[in-house]
């Protein structure tokens, strides 16, 4: 019997498709790519996704779904279900998350609570674009997630952490970028040793 392709899937929390964010998280998804793994990019961008409505349904359905209908939560909770790896990345809004990641955070947070832990041991990792200052807490905000989540953090060379104002800015920070590939390399390392 084969086993499973090894799935790592990005979501990237920012409004602006295709911008830096997207640029850091795609040299990551290259080095995972370089060693065999699967990996999907998926822009929030332009998508609705509501807030938790601290309803409590999850835990009582257990059908692994949120509540809410008429998003993309549903859909993005059940790809990161799937997947074996998963990165999360968000712009560097008011020294926080974006919106629309931290939406999707807090969701899949309580899903996966009230299903057994979805996620455990799995491998996530966080990726922060910035312009000037604020990242280090949009970082921890991602990571809190993993932790909370009971997944393996990889580390990297630096903080993922890219800096770049206008699209297409982080290409010029090139300990950025670096610290991008050696986060997909370690990752894919992980991966390897804790796929079942």
């Amino acid at each position: 019997m084969n086993a499973s392709p090894t799935k790592v899937v990005a979501l990237n929390g920012s409004a602006r498709k295709g911008g830096n964010t997207a640029i850091l998280l795609r040299y990551v998804l290259k080095e995972l790519e370089k060693e065999g793994v699967e990996t999907e990019l998926i822009e929030l961008s332009g998508s609705t996704i509501h807030g938790c409505l601290s309803c409590r349904k999850c835990s009582t359905r257990k059908d692994h779904r949120c509540s809410q209908t008429g998003d993309m939560g549903n859909l993005l909770i059940e790809k990161m279900e799937k997947a074996d790896g998963i990165l999360l990345g968000s712009p560097t809004y008011v020294t926080d998350v974006s919106p629309e990641i931290k939406a999707l955070m807090d969701r899949a947070c309580l899903v996966s609570k009230a299903n057994g832990g979805m996620f455990r041991h799995k491998v996530g990792a966080a990726v922060v674009a910035v312009r000037r200052a604020g990242a280090m807490h949009a970082f921890d905000t991602l990571n809190h997630f993993f932790l909370i989540s009971e997944m393996i953090i990889p580390g990297s060379s630096y903080w993922n952490i890219g800096i770049g104002r206008e699209i297409g800015d982080v290409e010029k920070d090139e300990e950025g970028i670096q610290t991008m590939k050696t986060l997909g390399q370690n990752m894919a390392w992980l991966l390897k040793r804790t796929k079942n």
